[in-house]
């Protein structure tokens, strides 16, 4: 089971193509800790990064409400700035939650080459994710046996068997991450974010947060309203939706993608949702054969395949012939999307981002509506949605199911009043944090500080993705301190 969140659109484009801290300051010695900043080593198959980057270790408290107990790792990734005219450095989290800075940040800096001639670029792995105590819930063969559980249950057999992977998921997230599994929540890397802060010597956090990062950075400013210096939230998280309200927006935010893909292609929208819901309805009762020796293509699967190219408009291509040939019976190509997106490489060895992306959101999360509940909202859910409302509705019951730990909240606390202006921007065609939530989240962190920039484009994030009008008002604030005037519309 996956939930779909993500963070940037060029990680979403690297799967289709696969288918010195500033002088010493005071902060340094009150916290009494260093990176130590050394060589970068290979990881998880990937090869080392340049000898620009430098790598790192962090500890922090395990416990934050026991600052002077037991600790963990945390592993940091920076380049220094090119130029000479330094502002400090410039902290990436590129969302999921669980995607690893250390491994995105190489692969994302030709993006921000620009703020780099004035900032160092860090980015770290949050608790919980890859090389910072990262947790693997389940064995790669275990993950390639669930994909055959229907993730929309039509049977009382099916329904068990969905709740029964659920349970068994989070029995092994507790074995694995034992004590850390009560201390991932947003709250704690927030917590870590400003002990980064510190370590680095900055007075204040400059921070580019996208995805489920707009959602820690909100925390954070909330946590820390006068440190905040120069923020950047892309592709926001609505703060005001709780579970049931955030599988709603997405359900409604990936709808609105599929009708822009369809009309693109010359296809009525209406009708060419039909036909694809009608495709899946098919695969359901019978999956399809693929090219993947021992797999087939699962209803499950086709829908993975289907979110993976609504997150970049340059995917679309890619989701036109993988669905003609779907209906032709061959379900190779959407199985190879769907296994983009769930970072499962040729050997079958699959990433553990999606672990630390339920681990972290089920820390959050505190409303979990039980089977009974969701059967009575899964009609709305339908109504939304024909494509991706069953799977959306389901999974509010399914993802944090019998989770060993509880939830911290129904909603996350952004508000920030006295905090410096924070650029918070919507594209009007993103599927995975629909364009409202900017809004919202803006009005959430207060007066005077939410500002909006709107840009009418498509896929998932705005910066980098082909607007110059986004990308010169982004690098204005962060390089010079220039606010836009809130609402500022990119077209």
């Amino acid at each position: 089971m996956t939930r779909f969140a993500r963070w940037t659109a060029l990680a979403v484009s690297a799967a289709l193509l696969a288918a010195g801290c500033s002088g010493g300051s005071s902060d340094d010695e009150r916290d009494g800790t260093a990176f130590g900043w050394g060589r970068c080593e290979a990881s998880d198959g990937a090869p080392a990064p340049g000898a620009d980057w430098q790598c790192g270790t962090l500890e922090v408290p395990l416990d934050w409400a026991k600052p002077d107990g037991e600790t963990i790792e945390l592993a940091l990734i920076r380049a220094k700035a090119t130029g000479d005219d330094r502002l400090g450095s410039l902290l990436f989290n590129f969302g999921g939650p669980g995607g690893s800075g250390v491994s995105m940040m190489p692969a994302y800096a030709p993006n921000v080459s620009k703020l780099r001639e004035r900032y160092d670029l860090v980015s770290w792995d949050p608790r919980g994710v890859a090389a910072s105590e990262g947790v693997r819930c389940r064995e790669d063969e275990e993950i390639q046996a669930a994909e055959s559980v229907d993730t929309t249950p039509d049977t009382p057999a099916e329904e068990r068997a969905y709740f029964r992977d659920a349970a068994d998921f989070g029995q092994g997230c507790q074995e694995a991450a034992g004590k850390l599994l009560a201390h991932v929540s947003t709250t704690d890397t927030a917590r870590d974010l400003d002990r980064i802060r510190r370590t680095l010597g900055d007075d204040r956090l400059n921070y580019f947060g996208i995805s489920y990062g707009t959602e820690l950075g909100g925390v954070y400013a909330h946590l820390f309203p006068e440190k905040v210096g120069r923020m950047n939230l892309d592709a926001v998280v609505d703060p005001t939706a709780d579970t049931l309200g955030h599988a709603k927006n997405q359900a409604r935010g990936f709808q609105r993608a599929l009708e822009n893909y369809l009309r693109s292609t010359g296809r009525d929208p209406e009708q060419g949702t039909r036909e694809i819901a009608q495709l899946l309805d098919r695969i359901d009762a019978e999956p399809l054969p693929t090219s993947s020796a021992g797999r087939e293509l699962t209803q499950t699967l086709a829908l993975t395949g289907i979110v993976l190219p609504l997150y970049t408009k340059e995917g679309w291509p890619a989701l036109t012939g993988a669905l003609q040939a779907a209906e032709k019976g061959d379900g190779s190509a959407l199985l190879a999307l769907a296994d983009g997106y769930n970072e499962r490489d040729a050997s079958g060895r699959y990433s553990t981002t999606t672990h630390s992306q339920r681990v972290i959101s089920c820390s959050d999360a505190k409303q979990r509506p039980t089977a009974a509940q969701t059967k009575k909202l899964l009609p709305e859910f339908e109504r939304i949605s024909p494509v991706f409302g069953p799977f959306l509705g389901w999974d509010t019951a399914g993802w944090c199911h019998d989770w060993p730990v509880p939830g911290r909240h129904d909603t996350p606390e952004v508000s920030a009043p006295g905090a410096a202006p924070i650029l918070v921007i919507g594209n009007t065609g993103d599927p995975a944090t629909p364009y409202e939530g900017a809004r919202r989240m803006a009005d959430e962190l207060g007066e005077d500080v939410g500002v909006v920039l709107t840009w009418k484009g498509e896929g998932h994030g705005a910066y980098g993705s082909g607007s110059d009008c986004v990308d010169s008002t982004v690098n204005a604030y962060l390089l010079d301190g220039t606010v836009p005037k809130d609402g500022k519309v990119c077209s």
